[in-house]
């Protein structure tokens, strides 16, 4: 278990400051944010927020996903993470909250997405955008940061296997694992360990 505490958010903001972070520089893509989000449950735990998307979207129906999306015009990795988190999910945090950002992970979709960690509140209160979020999960800190994570296969590309992390009795897949499984590598256990060549299954390409 990973307490909710002062302790932990010392020690995530430590080791991310320590990545040399990579950005990606393949031409083409657009910019967006994710908010990798650390809050409290009612047990004391550190927790991570997850999202499922509606089935009725038009792209990425019902995925697992962090909030976030597209920069707007003129917006940083950290106010686009932010404003999304807000959007998507009625949580507004100052940039302060903000912890530290990840590597750039370039999906098959055409996105080059910036993580950005921020600490959220001990017990937050959350009012979901219907129109972008089927569903918010507190996911323990705990459920990710285990030794069988993450799960490897074959991919398209003999060097590039498709990651996956086990949730809820399935498989969240890249971008979302890729994400996750960084922050558990830098932000908890600081190792400098990279995921952009980590891939996606088919069905995300699109």
């Amino acid at each position: 278990m990973h307490p909710y505490d002062d302790g932990l958010r010392v020690r995530v903001r430590g080791n991310l400051s320590s990545l040399e972070r990579t950005t990606s520089t393949e031409e083409g893509l657009r910019h967006a944010a994710v908010a990798m989000t650390v809050v409290g449950d009612d047990e004391g735990r550190a927790c991570f927020l997850l999202t499922r998307r509606p089935g009725t979207m038009r792209r990425h129906a019902a995925q697992w996903a962090l909030p976030g999306g597209s920069l707007d015009a003129g917006e940083s990795p950290v106010d686009a993470a932010l404003r999304e988190l807000d959007e998507e999910l009625g949580l507004r945090l100052d940039p302060d909250a903000v912890l530290g950002i990840l590597d750039d992970y370039p999906t098959r979709s055409g996105y080059r997405i910036t993580p950005v960690v921020v600490w959220g509140p001990a017990a937050p209160s959350l009012a979901p955008a219907p129109s972008e979020v089927e569903a918010v999960h507190l996911v323990p800190l705990a459920e990710i940061d285990r030794p069988e994570i993450p799960r490897l296969i074959p991919g398209e590309e003999p060097d590039r296997p498709v990651i996956q992390v086990p949730l809820f009795g399935r498989y969240v897949h890249a971008p979302t694992a890729a994400v996750l499984y960084q922050f558990v590598e830098v932000g908890l256990r600081g190792r400098q360990t990279r995921v952009a060549h980590f891939d996606q299954p088919r069905f995300a390409w699109r």
